[in-house]
């Protein structure tokens, strides 16, 4: 074993305990690799570490407590060392590693440490060539002054630290020729020292400054290499050079939630390689540059809470690759456009609260990897036809999964039939499904979509939307008539809301089909009836809704009806026992006040029974029982009010 020069167990991990300190020991031993494993406890002082080989050393992502021996910052062979996401605590100092003359990659991210940073001493006479230096969540206050004298830094990963500070312009001056990715996102950043609009950074391929407090001009990276992510998203800024689409050459920009706002300038359909664009949360105005949408080389396009307005291109290309539009919270007009059909790829339309005319696009039935439809708060209208009765398609809607219709227009019945066409949500799976999303190939790794839909009585934002996911909402209509018993036929569905309608009829047993429900809203409704006993099976439904309807008779009891509140079943007077304060009268009351006349007239006619007896005993028992019988039939036959006498 005196020989041997690697160990690696990355390749098989899962391998639990401790580090045994007999490891380094090795004297020959080069790469120790001992990643993604669940390794726990401190690690242990390596013995003899001026005469140690070791040029690797990669313990990251485990379980390691305890401070970072002083001894690993001995070995004079070191190049490689990778200790991050670890348990690992105390206060580090900068400037042991930068005594490493053969260091090129260094990172500490993800651990409990805190990083002290010293400018000046006598490191700088042998300063390594380091080339990646990823210092994230390492509890930093300010920018590591002692970087600038590091000339070869291509990548540098500053992130999630609580820097308040400006970003210093030594950055892009000193490694502006060889940096590749700079993230220095989620810190309290307020501004670019000297940065100027365009900078020349002919390698760089990443930037993020997102989840920052930078203000002013967004500053665009002059590149010659196609970049992969430009991230300003979650800031301040409140301008962008007019031209600056002439010089993106990334697949992912991101420019939400900051303070920009006028029209979108037409040179963004210059970036020819862009495929995710997210402007969203911003005060853009104006029409659509056509080529967003029209020329359909997008695979995201995402545009929500802005003031655009006009309508839509009519035209998009049959090449479309969009996988996911979101215009939702602007001021969109005119019907959609049916050329959308020819993006088969597309997972997600939302185009929620604008202001779209027109019927129901059933005609979007055909795409066949749809699985989110938001149409909620537009101007739709017209009733809502048999899917069949469009193009007769079995396949309509194969994939659909979230189904949002709320506050349009639309009135009339439901066609009976018309819920057996949402096959995914007639398919009863218990798997954990995949987000929905599209993955980047960058740092950024998986984009995931996002949703609001209204369940359990709020507006929900779904950032992560798992394909397992199913809900429908149709509140806020004039829908009348029965609800369709095919909706129990859709028996994967977690929420329902079908609240604010004039739906009739009685509730639909078949709801006790849709095991996995959890939301259920039919208030606000003229449903009428009793609440079928069989809803108690829905062992997941978690929120109920059912008041002001005409429901009558007891309430269900057992199961999850046991936790809903008073205000569940409000506003139905015919509604009784708990949680209602009103209480059910028992079957054995209720059947003899049925056939009973009411107390205060029982009472009456054994007082005239006896006084009638007691009038005619003169005449003897049976002539005067007789008259009082013979009386009494009078009164009845007549309809006379016999108390009157």
């Amino acid at each position: 074993l005196e020989a041997l020069e690697h160990i690696l167990t990355s390749t098989r991990p899962f391998h639990a305990g401790k580090i045994p300190q007999s490891l380094f020991a090795f004297p020959a031993l080069k790469v120790l690799s001992l990643k993604n494993n669940q390794l726990s406890g401190h690690l242990e002082d390596i013995p003899f570490p001026l005469y140690s080989s070791l040029s690797t050393v990669e313990i990251n992502d485990n379980q390691l407590t305890g401070h970072i021996p002083k001894s690993i910052l001995q070995l004079k062979h070191l190049e490689y060392l990778n200790l991050e996401s670890n348990r690992l605590s105390g206060t580090i100092k900068l400037s042991p590693f930068w005594r490493l003359e053969k260091l090129f990659f260094l990172s500490l991210s993800n651990n409990k440490i805190s990083i002290a940073d010293e400018e000046g001493g006598d490191f700088l006479n042998s300063l390594p060539n380091i080339y990646q230096i990823h210092l994230a969540s390492c509890n930093l206050t300010k920018f590591p002054g002692s970087l600038r004298y590091l000339d070869k830094v291509s990548v540098l990963d500053l992130s999630s630290n609580q820097i308040n500070d400006v970003i210093p312009s030594w950055v892009w001056e000193n490694w502006k020729n060889q940096l590749e990715s700079l993230n220095l996102s989620r810190n309290m950043f307020t501004a670019l020292e000297k940065f100027p609009s365009l900078v020349h950074m002919p390698n760089l391929t990443v930037l993020d400054l997102s989840f920052n407090r930078l203000q002013g001009s967004i500053p665009i990276p002059v590149t010659a290499m196609p970049g992969k992510v430009l991230d300003y998203s979650n800031n301040n800024f409140s301008s962008i050079l007019p031209d600056f689409g002439r010089y993106i050459r990334s697949f992912y920009l991101n420019l939400s939630k900051n303070k920009l706002n006028g029209h979108v300038p037409s040179s963004i359909c210059s970036a020819s390689n862009l495929n995710i664009l997210d402007l969203s949360y911003n005060n853009f105005s104006g029409s659509l540059p056509s080529c967003l949408i029209g020329s359909g080389k997008l695979a995201v396009l995402k545009l929500r809470e802005n003031q655009f307005n006009g309508t839509l291109p009519e035209n998009i290309r049959e090449e479309c690759k969009f996988r996911t539009i979101d215009l939702n919270r602007n001021q969109i007009e005119g019907e959609l456009p049916r050329s959308l059909s020819n993006c088969q790829q597309l997972e997600l339309l939302d185009v929620g609260n604008n202001q779209v005319r027109g019927s129901f696009p059933s005609w979007l039935g055909i795409l066949p990897k749809l699985r989110v439809l938001v149409l909620r708060s537009n101007q739709l209208n017209g009733t809502i036809r048999d899917l069949d009765g469009d193009r007769g398609t079995i396949n309509q809607f194969p994939t659909l999964q979230i189904l949002c219709l709320a506050s349009n227009r639309f009135y009339g019945h439901l066609p009976k039939g018309w819920f057996n066409k949402f096959k995914a949500m007639m398919e009863n799976v218990n798997e954990e499904g995949r987000v929905l999303g599209y993955y980047t190939n960058t740092t950024h790794g998986f984009y995931q979509d996002t949703v609001t839909i209204t369940l359990k009585g709020s507006d929900l934002i779904f950032t992560k939307i798992l394909t397992t996911f199913k809900a429908i909402d149709f509140s806020n209509y004039s829908f009348d008539g029965p609800i369709p018993e095919s909706i129990g036929n859709l028996v994967s569905l977690h929420g329902v809301n079908m609240s604010s309608n004039n739906f009739t009829g009685q509730m639909p047993s078949s709801l006790s089909n849709l095991s996995q429900l959890e939301s259920l809203d039919l208030s606000w409704n003229r449903i009428s009836g009793e609440i079928p006993q069989v809803l108690t099976s829905l062992t997941s439904l978690a929120w109920l809704n059912l008041s002001y309807n005409n429901l009558v008779g007891r309430i269900p009891q057992g199961n999850q009806f046991l936790s809903f509140p008073n205000s569940s079943f409000e506003g139905n007077v015919g509604l009784c026992g708990g949680p209602l304060s009103k209480q059910c009268e028992t079957t054995d009351s209720t059947a003899s006040s049925a056939l009973a006349p009411p107390e205060p007239y029982n009472l009456w006619q054994d007082r005239l029974d006896a006084i009638l007896l007691f009038a005619f005993v003169g005449l003897g028992f049976g002539v005067g029982f007789a008259s009082a019988i013979t009386f009494r039939m009078f009164c009845h036959i007549k309809g006379l009010d016999c108390k009157q006498w």
